[in-house]
């Protein structure tokens, strides 16, 4: 054999063999590849817009937040106020009511005053009169002695007052 022959017959085998791989292998795989590289190139694509829906929903949920913090102030706010209208409503209404509890233990306070009064220029009349009659050694009848105690009662109240 000769080696001449011999490697002009691999060349030949190998030519042959890499125009069937280049015909028949080659398509398929380069076919294959190129759709593998296609979809990690999609995936990639889908991963950044991921990445980037993710970082505008968190800065959107740091809006809804921040938004949430002012209007919480705010209602907290709106209490405060309102809590300090109330109080001063009832400091108000409590005002009111104390001044009227006073005018009124004020007037019963008088009423019961005056009454004494009367009690008393009723009692001091009486008093007299029993003193009088005393002195007079005589019993005056009972309509003149109610006379006599209205008519006392009366001049020791204007006295008096």
């Amino acid at each position: 054999m000769n080696i001449n022959a011999t490697i002009l017959g691999q060349a030949v085998a190998f030519i042959l063999f890499v125009w069937f791989c280049m015909r028949y292998v080659w398509p398929p795989l380069i076919t294959a590849i190129e759709a593998r590289q296609k979809e990690i190139d999609k995936n990639l694509s889908f991963a950044e817009q991921t990445k980037k829906d993710i970082e505008n929903a968190e800065f959107a949920a740091n809006n809804y937040l921040q938004e949430a913090k002012k209007d919480a102030q705010v209602i907290i706010e709106k209490a405060n106020n309102r809590y300090s209208q109330i109080l001063e409503e009832a400091k108000i209404a409590a005002e009111k009511e104390r001044k009227r509890i006073v005018k009124q233990a004020i007037t019963q306070i008088d009423n019961e005053r005056q009454r004494a009064r009367e009690d008393l220029c009723k009692q001091i009349a009486l008093l007299t009169i029993t003193g009088a009659e005393k002195i007079i050694s005589r019993s005056i009848n009972q309509t003149d002695h109610n006379d006599i105690i209205n008519t006392l009662v009366t001049s020791l109240a204007k006295g008096i007052v």
